[in-house]
């Protein structure tokens, strides 16, 4: 079954600037659309996930976790202004850097630079 290539939509979509997100749930309704596969694919999309932005870790005795009181502070390997991993559901997934959200400046963000690949690759 041979498909046409319509420029016109092509370049419309390539204008308009979707997050690495939005084009990965459109890949996976156009692919259940032709495939069939999926009966509902809104049904998929709205599973909950758990997503956490990691900012660093540290591993230290517990000695000195029993030490820890209000105002230590406890060394992360990551550097300030390393990018911090995105994780939905225990798997990194993304990388990105911290901001202050716009809106409402009391609250962070994380403005995403880099989408793991499926094998642990990036691409920007």
């Amino acid at each position: 079954m041979a498909q046409s290539f319509d420029h016109e939509s092509a370049s419309a979509s390539a204008d308009t600037e979707t997050s690495p997100l939005e084009r990965l749930a459109e890949i996976a309704a156009r692919t259940a659309e032709e495939t069939g596969k999926f009966a509902n694919v809104d049904a998929i999309l709205r599973i909950p996930v758990t997503m956490q932005v990691v900012l660093g870790s540290a591993t230290i005795p517990v000695a000195n976790l029993m030490k820890l009181g209000r105002g230590a502070v406890v060394p992360l390997d990551h550097r300030v202004g390393e990018p911090v991993d995105v994780v939905v559901n225990g798997r990194v997934v993304a990388r990105g850097e911290v901001v202050v959200v716009e809106e409402d400046n009391s609250r962070f963000g994380v403005s995403l630079t880099e989408i793991v690949g499926p094998l642990g690759q990036g691409e920007t």
